[in-house]
């Protein structure tokens, strides 16, 4: 046995063993890990059960600490009974219980005191600190954070002047205002405004009314295309007319007698343009 165990440690793998040896591992971890912690669950399963057990005891026994304190109770007043009434046996027990607590109360109430505010202040005072110092570098002054120095009452007594300043301001602001705003209508002003606005609604309700019909809109764009075209017509009219008026008189009959010599003469100046023209280009 001891050959064998000397012989696996002393073989070495080849490195193609390792892929297979990742994989295996990959492939059991995750196997190993559900299964503690299935064995995790099962385990604080167990001891739920018997927390359960044990809470369960515990409250039977609960109640019958409730029934002995209840029996030392009707005891106490019996005994007492045996020097004085009943009555006042079991008024002292309540004065007794009364007593316990009102000094219960006390003490939570000073240490509810002492711990108020329910508030970090250290933390609060080391980071108003720290930007103290970001903001004034060492001109910072750390007496400031102090409630009780003369540097903190100062600042706050800044602090609270420039809130009644402002608030001052903010008054003073809003009375402006107030005065600047014209009064409120009266009930009859305000009708009359109301009626003025409905007649208003109505015309403009109308007008859009006959603004949408087809038909009105057509008569309106055919007078409208009629008007253009009589002024496009008397337009053309009086410019024709002015230009007859700068024509000398016998202009056209001249023209057309001599149209055949000038017909000549435009040839004429043509043909001598195109051998102008290939002259030069030879």
């Amino acid at each position: 046995m001891s050959g064998r165990h000397s012989g696996r440690v002393g073989q070495r793998p080849g490195i193609s063993a390792l892929p297979n040896t990742l994989k295996l591992a990959a492939r059991l971890a995750p196997r190993q890990l559900n299964d503690e912690i299935s064995l995790a669950k099962l385990e604080l399963k167990g001891k739920g059960k018997q927390l359960g057990i044990a809470g369960a005891f515990v409250g039977v026994a609960l109640i019958f600490l409730s029934l002995l304190v209840i029996a030392l109770v009707v005891a106490a007043i019996l005994g007492l009974a045996t020097v004085m009434p009943p009555w006042l046996a079991a008024l002292v027990v309540a004065a007794a219980f009364l007593v316990i607590i009102l000094i219960g109360a006390l003490i939570a109430f000073r240490a509810f005191k002492g711990a108020m505010p329910l508030v970090p202040e250290k933390t609060i005072r080391g980071i108003k600190h720290d930007l103290g110092i970001v903001k004034e570098g060492t001109a910072f002054d750390a007496s400031v954070l102090d409630p009780s120095s003369e540097a903190y009452k100062a600042a706050e007594a800044a602090k609270a002047a420039a809130a009644e300043k402002a608030k001052a301001e903010k008054a003073a602001k809003a009375e402006a205002h107030k005065a600047e705003q014209p009064p409120a209508p009266s009930e009859a002003e305000l009708l009359r405004r109301l009626e003025q606005r409905r007649e208003h609604l109505a015309d403009v309700r109308d007008q859009l009314g006959v603004e949408l019909d087809v038909k009105t809109q057509g008569k309106v764009l055919r007078d409208v295309a009629g008007q253009k075209l009589d002024d496009g017509r008397r337009f053309a009219a009086d410019r024709i007319a002015d230009f007859s008026e700068k024509v000398p008189a016998g202009l056209p009959e001249r023209l057309a007698a001599r149209w055949k010599e000038l017909l000549v003469f435009a040839a004429s100046a043509t043909v001598a343009a195109v051998g102008l023209r290939k002259l030069f280009k030879k």
